[in-house]
């Protein structure tokens, strides 16, 4: 899978990259389609992905970090494990299927980043790939508290 931790950091700085871009198109098209509140969730993912992106980069950033063609990158399906469902665009889409589309995005991301600390051996990226594993791990379980909050009619936290 990843043999050296310059390969794993230029996926993982990919994946955030693709999570952050995808979340901010999901959240424009909800926005011009008057969907503020999916338009709200999905931006507050998309800050949450450039947070990550911005802290994958700094531990890149004194690495020769391989340069990946699109083709290059290993991931378990065809596109990056964390980028949500294109077909979220929906402009009919409502906050619970917004939250399942996130919550999935979520748990690929910190499955890929699980499957990455199961199958090194390598100490450097058994360390990152085990804080990325807490890190989505804590986007999944706060994405199923916002999901409970929607279930039982109570407002997000990203509606106030």
């Amino acid at each position: 899978m990843h043999t050296d931790i310059e390969s794993f950091l230029a996926h993982s700085i990919q994946l955030e990259s693709e999570a952050a871009r995808r979340f901010g198109e999901l959240a424009d098209a909800m926005q011009s389609a008057g969907n503020r509140p999916v338009a709200r969730l999905f931006r507050r993912l998309a800050d949450y992905s450039l947070l990550h992106l911005q802290d994958a980069r700094a531990r890149a950033a004194y690495r020769q970090l391989p340069v990946l063609k699109a083709e290059d990158f290993s991931w378990p399906g065809l596109e990056s494990p964390e980028a949500a469902a294109i077909w979220a665009a929906d402009p009919q889409l409502g906050p619970e299927q917004a939250l399942q589309v996130a919550l999935q995005a979520e748990t690929s991301g910190r499955d890929f980043y699980q499957q990455v600390l199961d199958a090194t051996t390598d100490p450097e990226i058994r360390a990152l790939a085990r804080e990325f594993v807490d890190e989505e791990s804590a986007h999944v379980l706060e994405l199923q508290r916002w999901a409970e909050l929607q279930r039982a009619g109570l407002p997000l936290p990203v509606e106030g």
